[in-house]
This record gives structure tokens, C-alpha cells and sequence, in this order.
């Protein structure tokens, strides 16, 4: 129910945020949330890997989380290009690596979480 309405409570709140930000903004410490955001991916990735190779029950958490953090990362390299060169790397990456690792990530979580809700065989 809080999920319901916490998506529901954001409705209003975008299109507000839409119609009154500008589209220009200078911020500082664009480094540190770049290099911060990568630093989380590193370790979702070594943490997804170390839930697969041992066979960890958290594995579908940690792949679905990875693939959620690829496709930010593609959203905002993407979204936040304004330069055609740099937007065209953006878009090469995004739809050659993140978004495809992406998918592969959340087939892993979708395969491991029915693998372990699977019921044992009656005969």
C-alpha cells in the first residue's frame, strides 16, 4: 500500500519538477557523482558475480539491483549529453553494453528466483 501511494505521490511531484526546473544547471562535485555512481556499479557487479559463482540465495537481489544501476547509468549518459560527438558515444554505449548487460542481468534474477522457488518433484 505505501509503494501504491508513494508512486502515486510522485505523479504530481514530476510534472511539477518538469515544468519548473531549468534545463541548465551548474552543480559542483559533478566528479564525485559520477565516480561515486561507477564506484556503486563496480560493486554491484563484483557482488552479483560473487553471488552467482557461490551459488548465494541473494543472487536474484544483487542481479536485479546491477541491472537497475545499468539502466540509470544509460538514462543519464544519455540524457545528459548535449555535444553530438559525446551523445553518440553515450548512445553506442548504452545500447551496445548497458542496456544489454542490463537485460541479461535481469534475465539472471528472473531464472535464479523461479530456480529457487521451484517445488520438489511428486511422484
Amino acid at each position: 500500500m505505501l509503494f501504491g501511494v508513494a508512486g502515486l505521490a510522485l505523479l504530481p511531484w514530476t510534472v511539477w519538477l518538469s515544468s519548473s526546473l531549468s534545463p541548465h544547471h551548474r552543480t559542483e562535485n559533478w566528479d564525485l557523482a559520477w565516480s561515486g555512481f561507477d564506484s556503486v556499479l563496480a560493486a554491484s557487479f563484483l557482488l552479483t558475480a560473487f553471488a552467482a559463482w557461490h551459488h548465494r540465495s541473494w543472487l536474484p537481489a544483487a542481479a536485479a539491483a546491477t541491472g537497475a544501476l545499468l539502466v540509470s547509468d544509460a538514462w543519464f549518459d544519455v540524457i545528459l549529453e548535449s555535444r553530438s560527438n559525446d551523445l553518440e558515444v553515450a548512445l553506442v554505449e548504452a545500447l551496445l553494453a548497458e542496456l544489454p548487460l542490463a537485460l541479461l542481468c535481469f534475465w539472471i534474477a528472473w531464472v535464479t528466483s523461479r530456480a529457487g522457488r521451484r517445488e520438489p518433484d511428486q511422484a
